[in-house]
């Protein structure tokens, strides 16, 4: 007889082992997304340790890491078939413990960054085998109570992983973040085993792409590497960036005629085919670029250059918590009533403004000018997922379905990586263009501003300050007003960027379908949830 398993049949983990369960795969959930948001909030401190190497630097420790961690979804799927699922999550969390002694022990950067791809290469292989074995434990009739849960657990580390990060950083020194990762990696390492201990998974000898996956792990870290280091190594005058363009032009064509041609690929590229996955993605890979680049730019930049203590700076983002989370629920509901590419539109539209009103900061003793935008910003994180990954999802089905959130994911999260760097190069670009405005400004070819200069002057000299110093005060001034001007060019930049994705989504199919079988709504909303982890 065949069909799926009744809840009298179910025999999977009961009472306080079925509680234990969920608890200590929620806390998985959390260990690895914290360790991907509250890095960012202490660079300026690991930067500092790690040799005093400029900030830059410590950016690269964050954006491989995020490489890693897209990277590891394909792999994830091969290494559980072929080890079981569990096998795999308990050696994943195993080696996660490991890098994170390695990250704490690291004196440099040039053994820190492996480190830290290591870490998220190990962390990227335990997210989607978590929801896995978490689904396996509950009946069908609560399958869709379980990713709830899940969602929950998924959104928390996004929300305060920032403030944690700095708070960690200055109460507790920057490496607490990875001492703490080891014991508790070690207990969900060890409490996933004991609880899993004698379940057999089913053992799947399949072929991996290997070709498919070294070539883009070769396009993905080329493209990085190339963005990590293009500012502070003058671009393409450096021989090895030179070389990784060449290897990354080449190697492109190559990777997309392998997976075409690839029965079983590393990353299915003709799910592109399907025009509202094409879109969908695209959409998700742009929109993550600018939202997650802007948030690692401003939580360092309010440090670097505003001078706030890295608490503060993660702070300021609490703010999105307030009608963030709320947010996330109410749209999961409306997206079933109303055609997403409407709520996507919208959701773009608003991300548009809310970064051209951050764009027009321009005090930096002003804490309204960041609370109530991040408030409004809470809004529109709360609403980015769910309708573009209903777009993304629509008219595919089955395993096909979960191949198209995996891809999608991939690139995602790759996109985010990209995003950071990116919105530093804009930041470093667009810094002495207004340096060198703000010094003719100031220069006296405007006698407006040469009298608001002599009455800068007037106030300091009254203060006590000597005339070096003035000078000194007067360039520190000029300097943090250029970097809020380059800051808010990369704020309206992206601004403008969203405003094209609230067209480009119109072009998508409508979403609006009949509703789905119990058990096909289950994998759907389990192939929406693995889309939605930051």
């Amino acid at each position: 007889m065949t069909g799926t398993m009744s809840d009298h049949e179910y025999t999977g983990l009961r009472g306080w082992q079925f509680a234990l369960f969920n608890a200590v795969l929620g806390l998985a959930h959390m260990v690895v997304l914290f360790n991907a948001g509250s890095y960012v909030a202490l660079l300026p401190h690991a930067a500092g340790e790690l040799g005093g190497v400029l900030p830059s630097f410590g950016t690269w420790a964050q954006t491989d890491f995020m490489i890693a961690l897209a990277l590891a979804f394909p792999l994830a799927r091969w290494l559980s078939g072929r080890y079981g699922e569990s096998s795999v999550f308990i050696w994943a969390f195993l080696a996660y413990a490991a890098a994170s002694a390695i990250c704490s022990l690291d004196s440099s950067i040039s053994t820190f960054v492996p480190a830290r791809i290591l870490l998220g290469l190990a962390g990227g292989l335990t997210l989607p085998l978590g929801q896995s074995l978490l689904m396996k434990e509950y009946p069908d009739r609560l399958k869709s109570m379980g990713l709830a849960l899940w969602g929950l657990f998924t959104l928390m580390p996004f929300t305060f992983g920032l403030a944690t990060g700095g708070w960690l950083a200055d109460g507790w020194g920057w490496r607490t973040l990875f001492y703490l990762n080891i014991p508790l990696s070690l207990l969900i390492a060890g409490s996933t085993a004991a609880l899993l201990h004698g379940r057999s998974g089913e053992a799947r000898r399949e072929r991996f792409d290997l070709i498919g996956f070294l070539l883009l792990a070769m396009i993905l870290g080329g493209v990085q590497t190339i963005l990590n280091e293009g500012n502070d190594f003058d671009w393409f005058d450096d021989p090895l960036l030179r070389g990784l363009l060449f290897v990354v032009i080449a190697a492109i064509p190559v990777w997309v005629v392998w997976e075409l041609g690839e029965r079983r690929p590393a990353v299915d590229l003709r799910l592109f085919q399907q025009r509202n996955f094409a879109i969908g993605s695209l959409c998700l890979a742009l929109g993550f670029l600018s939202i997650q680049g802007l948030l690692a730019l401003f939580v360092v930049q309010l440090q670097v250059l505003l001078g706030y203590s890295s608490t503060l700076a993660g702070m300021a983002f609490l703010p999105m918590i307030l009608l963030g989370i709320p947010m996330i629920a109410i749209m999961h509901e409306v997206a079933k009533r109303l055609d997403v590419r409407l709520l996507a539109s919208l959701n773009a539209a608003g991300f548009a403004a809310t970064f051209y009103w951050i764009g027009l900061f321009d005090d930096p003793h002003s804490y309204d000018q960041i609370f109530w935008p991040m408030v409004l910003e809470g809004v529109f994180l709360g609403s980015f997922f769910t309708p573009l990954t209903v777009l993304t999802l629509h008219g595919l089905s089955g395993n096909q379905m979960l191949r198209a959130a995996e891809a999608a994911n991939v690139f995602r999260i790759a996109a985010g990586a990209l995003g950071i760097t990116w919105q530093g190069v804009v930041l470093f670009r667009r810094l002495p263009f207004h340096q060198l405005q703000l010094s003719d400004h100031f220069g006296g070819r405007v006698s407006a501003s040469h009298d608001v200069l002599q009455q800068i002057t007037a106030k300091l000299q009254q203060a006590g300050f000597d005339p070096a110093m003035i000078q000194r005060k007067l360039q520190v001034m000029m300097k943090q007003q250029a970097g809020i001007l380059a800051l808010n060019d990369a704020f309206l930049l992206s601004s403008y960027l969203c405003l094209g994705l609230a067209v480009l989504v119109w072009f998508a199919r409508s979403s609006r379908v009949p509703a789905l079988n119990p058990a096909e709504a289950a994998r759907e909303l389990q192939a929406e949830e693995m889309m939605e982890q930051p």
